[in-house]
C-alpha cells in the first residue's frame, strides 16, 4: 500500500509531480480519489466499513468503494478498478458521474469525483481494505450522521451532504 505512487495536482487539479502515498499524505499534498455510491433497487445504500489497518480513517464508514487515482490513471479506470478491487463486483460500464469535490481537509486534500451504480451485490470484500458493510436508507443515514458524525469519514460526510442537497 506504502508503495503506490500519486500524481500532485495543483488548485485546478492539474498534474504538477509524482510522490508516493506516505509522502502525499504527510506533507498534505492535494491528489486524487474517487468515490462511488451503490444503491440497490429499495433506494439503499451500501457503505462500508473500513478496515482497522488502514492509515486513514481506520474502522469509520465510508462511501460503497473509494480509492486513490494511481499516477497516470483517469478517474473512470479507478472506479471501475476500485469497485472490482473492494467489493469483487466487474461492472460493465463506468458508473454515471455526478459532482467532485475540491481538495480540502475534510476530503484529506484530496479532488473526489464521485459516481453513483445500482447493484444488488452480493458483494466479496476486500480484507485488507473493507472490514464490514451495510445497506442503509438515505433517511437512517441521515439520522446517524446528525446522531454519530464521528462514526463516518468526513469525506464521506462531505459527499453526503452534497449529494441529498441535490435528491430533495
Amino acid at each position: 500500500m506504502n508503495d503506490e505512487i500519486f500524481d500532485v495536482v495543483d488548485e485546478h487539479d492539474q498534474v504538477i509531480g509524482t510522490a508516493p502515498r506516505r509522502e502525499v499524505h504527510r506533507l498534505g499534498l492535494r491528489h486524487r480519489a474517487v468515490h462511488v455510491l451503490l444503491f440497490n433497487v429499495r433506494g439503499e445504500l451500501f457503505l462500508q466499513q473500513r478496515s482497522l489497518q488502514k492509515d486513514n480513517w481506520p474502522g469509520v464508514w465510508d462511501s460503497s468503494s473509494s480509492g486513490h487515482v494511481d499516477s497516470g490513471e483517469a478517474y473512470d479506470d479507478c472506479t471501475l478498478r476500485e469497485v472490482r478491487e473492494e467489493l469483487g463486483v466487474k461492472l460493465n460500464e463506468v458508473p454515471l458521474r455526478l459532482f467532485q469535490l475540491a481538495a480540502c481537509p475534510d476530503t484529506g486534500m484530496e479532488f473526489c469525483w464521485v459516481y453513483t451504480a445500482n447493484h444488488e451485490g452480493p458483494f466479496i470484500l476486500q480484507e485488507s481494505e473493507v472490514r464490514g458493510g451495510g445497506w442503509f436508507s438515505p433517511e437512517a443515514i441521515d439520522a446517524w450522521i446528525d446522531r454519530r458524525p464521528e462514526d463516518l469519514s468526513s469525506g464521506f460526510r462531505a459527499i453526503w451532504k452534497r449529494f441529498r442537497s441535490s435528491t430533495r
